[in-house]
């Protein structure tokens, strides 16, 4: 079993490193397919980023992005064999949003853009999420919570030890 991080640690590696953008890169089969199940939910392309072998979404201005890279290209970023997330998923990215009803929205704009919902929602009263797969089968999840719900079922079940 791992050691027991505090969270002072965690902190004080958060104030060394200054994230200022995150790039999430998935390989695709087919680059137009992909872009548009990406902006169905109304992300923008950043032209300036994309070509024949990638495209850039931007999810979140000047922070947040994905890089749709068609396999063959996601390919020279490595030397392992690329995997099949339709098969063996090693990913799931989770975006959280404003409300459960801009959850339903997002999962149905990805259902309608070529997407699937292997799963049902999770409903976990302060929390509730949607996992859905990109035509190439890459997980993507939205999801909501309520932070004082959820840190008010923490002390409860604190309580309760």
């Amino acid at each position: 079993m791992g050691r027991s991080v505090p969270l002072t640690e965690y902190l004080f590696f958060a104030s060394i490193v200054r994230m200022t953008a995150m790039f999430v890169n998935l390989p695709v089969t087919d680059l137009e397919r992909a872009k548009a199940f990406y902006t169905a939910f109304g992300f923008a392309l950043n032209p300036a980023f994309s070509d024949d072998n990638a495209a850039c979404v931007i999810v979140e201005e000047d922070h947040n992005f994905f890089m749709l890279l068609t396999r063959d290209y996601f390919q020279t970023f490595t030397d392992l064999p690329l995997g099949d997330p339709a098969v063996s998923p090693s990913v799931s990215t989770a975006i959280f949003l404003d409300s459960r009803e801009a959850v339903d929205e997002a999962a149905a704009a990805g259902l309608a853009a070529g997407g699937a919902e292997p799963r049902p929602a999770s409903d976990y009263g302060f929390m509730y999420q949607r996992g859905l797969t990109d035509p190439d089968g890459n997980i993507l999840e939205f999801g909501w919570f309520d932070p004082s719900a959820a840190s008010a079922e923490v002390d409860a079940s604190a309580g309760q030890a």
